[in-house]
């Protein structure tokens, strides 16, 4: 479903701004996969969907968000928009900010964001500050420079940058006809399961669907606060995107797992790193690790809990693989050499 329109001008009625303020890239419209390979290794009936947002222009879902919150920022009269990032965030803040002339500041924690992201902002034109602390530190140190400064915070702590994430919701729905019985997503920050569920309960009251779907929520197990109740002060993992042991939405995300009756659990690194491999290797996707929680999540749950044929399963992908690249080829095998003929070729083809 691609159209040449950003979700603005297309879900206008729900993102209310003048037209000459909206700085669009064409966001929105991702794919939505219905799988078959990565279903039947996960031994699952029920149809599975992926959402992959990694097809955004800045290759993640934050594309969806921003362009809201930088729409709304200009149209204030914002000089300068601000964001702590651990990669994704700082890619579409300073993305959409070079879109419309607006000077884009970001705060990065020391050693802990993935080269594909940085290098975005470096090349959008963003001013980056890497502090010596983790994204918890940096975006409390935003909050604080947005409330004493004229500068606009552009994190999920804006509310327009939930509004914005929710037209995914509406996507799926479109496309499928109705909500699907079950919504897997890695949560980080948490604003995107929040902003989902926003979606989805929009369009249920406004009887787009007929239903609302159990909100699947999966942290890493070394960045899973809200599964351990409590703030995490140095959370690890692998998935980068999700490394946050405070998440802004917290009290979101909660929200959408008890009202829809979901889970939010945590899956380890090693069974991200699985679900990673899976889905490329069954589907075609490259998604960075963070995105692939989701999957890890639905392989948990599913190996516990029915499902049948005619439930309907979307999990999110949230970002490109590219996005991280080093974590593929740090593991992956040394490349075989051979000398440039055929025979050499062939006998590596047939394992000879």
């Amino acid at each position: 479903m691609k159209t040449n329109l950003g979700v603005i001008r297309r879900y206008q009625e729900y993102l209310p701004i003048e037209n000459k303020f909206i700085v669009d890239l064409c966001e929105g419209s991702t794919p939505l996969l219905e799988t078959c390979r990565l279903r039947d290794a996960l031994g699952i009936k029920a149809r599975v969907y992926l959402k992959f947002e990694g097809m955004n222009p800045t290759g993640s879902f934050k594309d969806r968000g921003m362009c809201y919150a930088l729409s709304k920022a200009w149209e204030a009269g914002a000089k300068a928009v601000i964001c702590a990032s651990t990669g994704n965030t700082s890619a579409a803040a300073s993305a959409y900010a070079a879109r419309c002339g607006i000077k884009s500041v970001v705060l990065i924690p020391e050693g802990k964001i993935a080269f594909g992201k940085l290098s975005q902002a470096i090349q959008y034109g963003a001013q980056i500050i890497q502090i010596k602390g983790n994204f918890d530190q940096a975006l409390e140190l935003v909050r604080q420079i947005g409330e004493k400064s004229n500068v606009a915070i552009v994190n999920s702590i804006n509310p327009h940058r939930l509004m914005g994430q929710m037209t995914a919701a509406f996507e799926v729905v479109d496309v499928l006809g109705d909500a699907p019985t079950y919504h897997f997503l890695p949560v980080g920050n948490a604003g995107n399961i929040t902003a989902y569920w926003k979606g989805y309960t929009k369009y249920h009251q406004e009887k787009k669907s007929s239903r609302l779907p159990k909100m699947m929520g999966f942290q890493a197990a070394g960045s899973a606060p809200i599964v351990q109740g409590q703030i995490i002060e140095h959370p690890e993992t692998v998935a980068t995107a999700i490394r946050i042991g405070n998440p802004a939405s917290w009290k979101g995300a909660e929200e959408a797992r008890d009202v829809s009756g979901g889970v939010i659990d945590s899956v380890t690194d090693e069974e991200i790193l699985e679900a990673y491999d899976l889905v490329a290797r069954t589907e075609g996707y490259f998604c960075e690790p963070a995105s692939a929680a989701s999957i890890a999540g639905l392989k948990k749950w599913s190996a516990k809990n029915d499902l049948s044929e005619k439930d309907s399963i979307v999990c999110t992908l949230t970002g490109h693989g590219l996005k991280d690249p080093n974590i593929a080829v740090d593991r992956a095998p040394t490349p075989v050499t051979c000398e440039p003929n055929f025979d050499d070729v062939m006998k590596l083809i047939s394992g000879e």
